[in-house]
């Protein structure tokens, strides 16, 4: 996925999001609402993770998000990473200011996420959503602390993670999942010199191709607005964040869940 204009203009500042690799994803759904807001956006994706997964890849979504973006007048590069590398972090970012330029916001939506509990999850399973889950997100969050640079006229910066409290039969997601929570929150007391907000969403469960008709129908069911929660729900959220009227909102662990649990 490439729409890059080098004369673009200056002022519009670059959103790095992570987990981009589907067009019902809410990472692309975060992507859409910045491109609206008037965000640049960079998004990496990891093929084979989606192989892994009962939905399976998604032939031609870089090309699909991309013209959506498009659309909203934004520039946009994909970069395919894999976060278990713990040099990938850096990568990134080389190759999104090669493209596009300085990262004003960095949202973080990927996940290694694969079903087991405690007496069940294997070693290489349990290194693995730990490696993507909490490690990449400290390498990422390290990366933009580093490079980060104030852009006159964009605002402060902003860091976005993703979470869950989902652990029953999820051990290794949930747990490196609270790993994320904690790194995510002492960005914001540690990069609050630079001027740089850091907040964590955790958005309850969302139906991106994965949940059984039964999930569906128990989910809406136990949530108070009866229905379940959407890519564009969270994204309202972190275009809130995102933006200068979000400025003041800094180091919490915020759900948007419908009011589920």
């Amino acid at each position: 996925m490439t729409n890059n204009d080098e004369n673009r203009p200056a002022a519009r500042p670059l959103a790095l999001i992570t987990g981009v690799g589907r067009t019902v994803g809410i990472g692309a759904g975060i992507a859409r609402q910045l491109a609206a807001s008037g965000w640049d956006i960079a998004c990496t994706y990891w093929t084979p993770y989606d192989r892994r997964m009962a939905w399976g890849a998604e032939s031609g979504a870089t090309e699909a998000i991309a013209e959506e973006l498009a659309a909203h007048g934004a520039a946009s590069a994909a970069i395919e990473a894999d976060l278990t590398d713990p040099d990938a972090p850096s990568r990134i970012y080389d190759e999104t200011e090669r493209r596009m330029g300085p990262v004003t916001a960095l949202v973080m939506c990927h996940a290694e996420s694969v079903d087991s509990g405690l007496l069940d999850t294997t070693l290489e399973s349990f290194d693995r959503h730990f490696a993507v889950n909490a490690r990449a997100t400290w390498l990422l969050i390290r990366e933009y602390g580093l490079r980060f640079r104030a852009t006159p006229g964009t605002g402060t910066g902003r860091i976005v993670a993703l979470t869950s409290d989902h652990t029953v039969g999820n051990l290794p997601y949930g747990a490196s999942k609270g790993a994320l929570d904690r790194i995510t929150l002492a960005a914001a007391h540690e990069l609050a010199h630079l001027g740089v907000t850091a907040n964590v969403i955790n958005p309850g469960p969302v139906d991106t191709g994965w949940m059984s008709p039964e999930a569906q129908k128990g989910l809406a069911g136990a949530t108070p607005l009866g229905r379940l929660g959407t890519p564009q729900d969270t994204a309202h959220l972190v275009d809130f964040l995102c933006s200068p009227q979000g400025q003041w909102v800094n180091g919490q662990l915020l759900k948007s869940n419908g009011g589920l649990g």
